[in-house]
């Protein structure tokens, strides 16, 4: 899971609607989502009409940058779509309101969500937004190339050492320009017609779509409390030796070279037909299973040797310190976290609310609209299947400081250990003293 570039129309904070009604500025980044989040505005409107509500939508390419500027300027949105790892820059700041009073004096259910969402959004005793949603990771795949291939991913293993029956998969996926697979003799690992995976590496501190799953599922953690930790173990070597093996896919020619690959998304990769499958969350269902390209489907991803781990992670709605309408925004912020909208959210199928009851209600919309995504759900209920993504101060710091590392290490100017060590040191300075 950003810019949430704010083009506000009146005044700071969204201003009034010049009539004694109050318009609160929605940003989000999500355009799949606006339509789920405009009917929750349609029907709090409804319910306050002395509120509207203008939904400001922006590509995550520019969401975060634009909303810094913002933030610093004075004109931030009311409300804010929030992502976990990026909120405690906000809360240093001064730019997020605390809740947390708000909360206690309405008696909000917080039991109601997902286990471990509530609590991403608590620092020091102040609460900082209500959540929304969840997501979880797995695997999508071409359809017509997996089964052309004759390979299963339904039950895939993963070590770092041979790979297990994953590399043994995307070997077996990946086509050279004479049509020669990647387990067959005469492979021509530098002329490559379909690869066998489209990794997102460029995928900052956390490798949410691909190395985080892998190396957890290895053994590694990446803080030592989370949320609010103030200690990282990128210098773990079940780390370097799991990004190792990601870099050692490109070597073998079953995934593009990092410096080869194309600026478009792997969503676009795997919509060409150059690639058979990639790791994705859940998020992007619809994007994959209402394509019209290619027919994809999801498996689960494979099992390291701790077993089956994918990233867990959610969103939450946030208000903005400096709004001129706390109130309202509250009231906004309130109806977004509640089961109302969130049910309406769950029927778009769009994403998995944060409330558990509305989870199944998602899962029943999707499998009415012809989509098997039940995994997705099987992972998140498994106690021992997930992990949250580190929440921490310096998260922006981090995220730049240890992606660096790991360009080093795609562009083959590194070895993973050394310079997964020598990040690990400057992110843990960044705590030094405090």
């Amino acid at each position: 899971m950003a810019a949430t570039a704010v083009l506000l129309t009146a005044s700071c904070g969204g201003g009034g609607a010049g009539d004694g009604s109050v318009t609160l500025t929605y940003s989000l980044w999500d355009d799949a989502q606006q339509g789920a989040y405009q009917q929750c505005a349609d029907a709090f409107q409804k319910a306050n009409p002395g509120i509207r509500i203008k939904i400001d939508q922006h590509a995550w390419d520019e969401y975060w940058q634009n909303l810094t500027t913002r933030m610093v300027s004075g004109d931030a949105p009311d409300v804010i779509t929030m992502q976990a790892s990026y909120y405690p820059q906000f809360v240093k700041n001064g730019q997020l309101l605390d809740i947390q009073p708000m909360v206690q004096a309405e008696k909000v259910d917080l039991s109601q969500y997902w286990p471990g969402l509530a609590e991403l959004w608590v620092k020091d005793g102040k609460r900082y937004g209500l959540p929304k949603d969840w997501d979880t990771i797995a695997i999508v795949y071409n359809v017509d190339l997996v089964k052309k291939a004759g390979v299963d991913l339904s039950d895939l293993t993963w070590n770092p050492r041979d790979g297990g029956s994953f590399e043994k998969a995307l070997a077996r996926l990946t086509v050279d320009t004479e049509g020669r697979r990647g387990d067959e003799p005469g492979f021509d690992k530098d002329n490559v017609a379909v690869r066998g995976i489209v990794p997102e590496l460029n995928d900052g501190s956390q490798g949410q779509n691909g190395w985080g799953d892998l190396a957890v599922s290895n053994g590694f953690t990446f803080i030592d409390k989370n949320p609010f930790g103030t200690r990282y173990f990128y210098d773990d070597p079940r780390l370097a030796e799991t990004v190792t093996w990601f870099k050692s896919l490109s070597d073998k020619g079953y995934a593009t070279p990092y410096d080869k690959n194309s600026s478009l998304g792997p969503d676009a990769v795997l919509n060409s037909g150059k690639a058979a499958l990639g790791i994705t969350g859940s998020w992007m269902i619809k994007t994959y299973l209402d394509s019209t390209e290619q027919k994809f489907a999801f498996a689960p991803l494979p099992k390291g040797p701790q077993g089956r781990k994918s990233a867990f992670n959610g969103l939450a709605d946030v208000i903005y310190s400096g709004t001129e309408h706390k109130d309202a925004a509250w009231k906004w912020v309130k109806f977004l976290g509640s089961a109302e909208c969130q049910n309406i959210v769950a029927d778009s199928a769009v994403v998995f609310p944060a409330i558990t009851s509305a989870t199944e209600r998602a899962l029943a919309a999707h499998e009415a609209a012809g989509r098997d995504v039940r995994l997705f759900v099987d992972q998140a209920k498994d106690p021992e299947g997930t992990f949250l993504l580190p929440v921490s101060d310096h998260g922006d710091e981090i995220n730049q400081i240890v992606g660096t590392a790991m360009e080093e290490v795609w562009l083959g100017q590194k070895d993973a250990t050394s310079a997964l060590t020598a990040a690990n040191r400057q992110v843990n300075a960044l705590f030094a003293g405090e």
